[in-house]
């Protein structure tokens, strides 16, 4: 058979799959919807933007220091409020704790935390949910510069 043939044809004899289910095979991840606010999901890509123009400029090589200060610098470039080391307070036993420090709030909506670590592990992810309660938002990116690709250092949570 050749190809205009097989054009025309609805498989070959062999082939286990259907052309229906070859049609219904998705192509791409299923997005799941929201439940932040279309401000809030506009914040985080925003961000994601950011910190992607920080990475393509800077690379993996730096100390984390560096890369939140270049964010900063991004993020005020994108017209995006933000506070850097924010304090925040820890309530224990009806006791407030002080001393945690979040890496960065984008548009008092989205916390930010970054890393430059070779791997980064479930307690890398933990930290930026227990931010996440201690500051009452729902959505946080977890973002490791120690990467080649960036996609493969960004993690996305929401509560």
């Amino acid at each position: 058979m050749n190809h205009e043939e097989h054009e025309g044809s609805e498989g070959h004899e062999g082939d286990q799959r259907s052309e229906e289910t070859h049609a219904l095979a998705p192509r791409h991840r299923m997005r799941l919807p929201s439940p932040l606010s279309s401000h809030a999901e506009l914040v985080m890509s925003e961000t994601i933007g950011c910190a992607i123009r920080v990475h393509r400029a800077l690379g993996p090589g730096f100390l984390e220091s560096i890369y939140r200060k270049a964010m900063c610098v991004e993020l005020m470039s994108a017209g995006l409020s933000y506070e850097a080391e924010r304090p925040v307070t820890v309530r224990y036993r009806d006791v407030d704790l002080a001393g945690q420090r979040v890496d960065l709030i984008v548009e008092r909506t989205v916390v930010v935390e970054l890393k430059a670590v070779i791997k980064l592990d479930e307690v890398h992810r933990a930290q930026l949910i227990s931010y996440l309660r201690t500051t009452g938002l729902r959505g946080g990116l977890l973002i490791n510069f120690r990467v080649a690709l960036l996609r493969h250092g960004l993690r996305r949570v929401v509560l």
